[in-house]
């Protein structure tokens, strides 16, 4: 049975394991739970493996693969297909979403095994898992929105998985409700895609696309707007400026949902979508720009913000959304593939910090705050050097993973758009300074807790397997592309070049038309001075000092922190607040909606008017029956009285049109 034909499998099986866990885990032991599980993930992972390797084997005429199952929805002219298809970004993303998903449930064996609705757990993340193959396998976009809503009613269950804790009911709504005002543009923007196109299939918007003129900086037309819609919603889901405020509250959820949502996938899925239409994105320049500088301002706006959190698991929060940031801003240059392979990398090495932080967290029995850990190295080893691997890479040392995708992002931000590739540049430096902040605080120094009181220790295999794996690929992850480096091929570009080969494209903020940008086109270098030049290269160079810097802050001159941040306290202050961007947001639009509901639509429309509308009518109908009741005496005097008074006037009336007749 050829897997292409049947690519349903791959999401039914994930399905599968959430409805039986969901319906029947309550009374199994964990062990059935974790069978049913990570069975469901490993045989996605598997299917996916089988899909490849059939799909290596397919002419390039028959690519991308699409299959149709059955008509979805049928309105006069919309119609919408259950479709999927399969091409080589496709195959990208089904990997690193199986593959990482899989570690992360096996981790979550050990890191959930003493906590309350494991069941309801696993039934979470195994739906997790099928919404978001769901938007990656999607031919059209409304099964891709399927999914994209489907990932958000996910991260809502899981960051509020501690139902009965109000820090983690109020993340999961702020969510929500956060990436709802981004998913109500996206929804526009896919309104105004069948508009245009009459048709909600990529094949078909794409082929169109192609023969439409590419717009400009000084016109912009509907392409523009459909792009910028479209963007909105991925600006909600990918916790970009300036929605990016409910990521940073998610770390309220267990710390597997911030390894495998907020880091390594969900979150991901506004650069999945940018880099699905880029067709279109490439022809609306404007649009590209706008993608390019929120990308780039909030990679460096949330790296500020990580260089003073003191909660483990805010400080990779931060990293997120400023690594996501670096993605935007290689799709908004026409970087599509290094947007593409930073995210891959990114799964990578960010799932890792977030496992390795929630093994830190496990051995100091709940504590997050790094100024009460230090000198951890020696007691949990496993962990320390993992996360060490991890911080090297996200840091950009050359040969881990992310050197090779970070350098190419800030290359192509270099030849495109200077002010954008400064800010990126300067956001790599602070990267790397607290990131090792973190490392020296968690792991160097003397031990800030009392080990009679906490039992550090390692913690159990089923966590630190799946922390070594990550290490292995956070080193090797990014050598797809190490043949560039000495004048060869990257791989990774190659096999991602049928997907992007037309569109390649190096925008700049005042270019009227984008210029291709050949595929493994070899510098003019030799192939020594290549590899010098990408070993001295600017990034490495800030990566470097930023870590030096980390290393005489808080190893050689530990005193130092403390006086640079009473000397700058109004600036520190700021900065540790994160610009009052949640007090702005609750003065300006939280709070005056609550006074207008309270006030306006509760008391007054809801009270006074609807409910005294249907009260009054009440009220009025309950006073006239008693008054009519009182008619009712049960006297034959009365009610005789009352028939004489009545047949009275019947003949009176009888009478007067009588008269009136003759």
């Amino acid at each position: 049975m050829p897997m292409l034909d049947h690519l349903w499998i791959i999401l039914a099986l994930p399905l599968a394991g959430a409805a039986i866990n969901g319906l029947l885990g309550k009374n199994w032991p964990k062990s059935a739970v974790n069978s049913v599980a990570i069975g469901s993930v490993s045989l996605a992972f598997l299917a996916v493996v089988e899909t490849v390797r059939e799909f290596l084997q397919l002419p390039a005429n028959q690519v991308p693969w699409v299959r149709t199952y059955f008509p979805w929805m049928t309105a006069g002219p919309f119609k919408v297909n259950f479709a999927l298809q399969v091409d080589q970004l496709t195959i990208v993303m089904l990997l690193t979403v199986t593959f990482v998903g899989t570690l992360i449930h096996i981790y979550s064996t050990g890191y959930m095994a003493h906590e309350g609705g494991y069941y309801r757990f696993f039934s979470y993340l195994n739906l997790f898992m099928f919404f978001m193959l769901t938007l990656v396998l999607a031919a059209n976009i409304v099964v891709m929105f399927v999914g994209w809503e489907g990932v958000g009613l996910c991260s809502y269950l899981l960051i509020g998985f501690w139902f009965l804790k109000q820090s983690a009911i109020s993340a999961g709504k702020k969510a929500f409700i956060t990436t709802r005002i981004g998913d109500f543009g996206f929804t526009i923007g896919i309104l105004l895609l069948f508009w245009t196109f009459h048709s909600v299939d990529f094949g078909t918007i794409f082929s169109q696309a192609a023969g439409m003129p590419s717009e400009t900086m000084t016109q912009a037309g509907v392409l523009t707007t459909i792009c910028i819609l479209l963007f909105t919603g991925a600006v909600g889901k990918s916790a970009q400026l300036p929605l990016y405020v409910w990521l940073p509250d998610a770390m309220e959820g267990p710390t597997p949902v911030s390894a495998l949502i907020h880091a390594a996938t969900m979150v991901t899925a506004g650069v999945y979508m940018v880099a699905r239409m880029h067709p279109l994105f490439s022809r609306a320049p404007i649009a590209m720009l706008i993608v390019a500088i929120v990308g780039a301002a909030t990679a460096f706006y949330s790296a500020t913000i990580g260089l003073v959190q003191t909660d483990i698991k805010k400080v990779l929060a931060y990293s997120t959304v400023s690594q996501l940031g670096y993605m935007f801003l290689a799709c908004g240059v026409g970087a599509y593939t290094a947007g593409i392979f930073h995210l891959m990398t990114h799964a990578f090495f960010k799932g890792l910090l977030f496992l390795c932080a929630g093994s830190v967290i496990h051995a100091m029995g709940g504590e997050q705050d790094m100024r009460k850990m230090g000198g951890l190295r020696k007691a949990i080893p496993v962990t320390f050097w993992t996360m060490f691997i991890a911080t090297f890479a996200i840091s950009g040392v050359p040969g881990f993973a992310g050197f090779f995708s970070k350098d190419e992002i800030l290359e192509a931000a270099q030849h495109s758009n200077a002010p954008l590739w400064l800010l990126g540049l300067v956001a790599a430096g602070l990267t790397s300074f607290y990131m090792f902040r973190l490392i020296f605080l968690t792991f160097f120094g003397k031990q800030q807790f009392d080990e009679h009181k906490v039992h550090v220790h390692e913690s159990p295999r089923n966590m630190t397997i799946p922390l070594i794996i990550l290490a292995f690929l956070s080193i090797f992850g990014g050598w797809f592309a190490a043949p560039k480096l000495v004048g060869g091929t990257d791989h990774f570009e190659a096999f991602l070049h049928p997907v992007f080969a037309s569109y390649q494209m190096q925008a700049t903020a005042g270019q009227e038309e984008a210029t291709a940008r050949p595929v493994g086109e070899e510098s003019a270098g030799t192939p020594a001075m290549d590899l010098v030049h990408a070993f001295t290269g600017p990034p490495v160079i800030v990566g470097l000092l930023g870590i030096l810097l980390a290393w005489w802050f808080y190893i050689r001159r530990p005193d130092l922190p403390k006086r640079l941040a009473q000397s700058m306290y109004g600036l520190y202050t700021l900065v540790l607040h994160k610009y009052y961007v949640d007090e702005i947001y609750a003065a300006v639009i939280v709070r005056p909606l609550l006074w207008i509901s309270t006030n306006v639509l509760w008391h007054t429309v809801d009270e006074g008017l609807i409910d005294g509308t249907v009260n009054g009518s009440a009220r009025l109908a309950r006073e006239t029956g008693g008054k009519l009741r009182e008619l009712q005496s049960g006297n034959a005097r009365s009610y005789a009285s009352w028939v004489v008074v009545g047949a009275v006037g019947v003949t009176a009336l009888l009478l007067g049109i009588w008269m009136k007749v003759h």
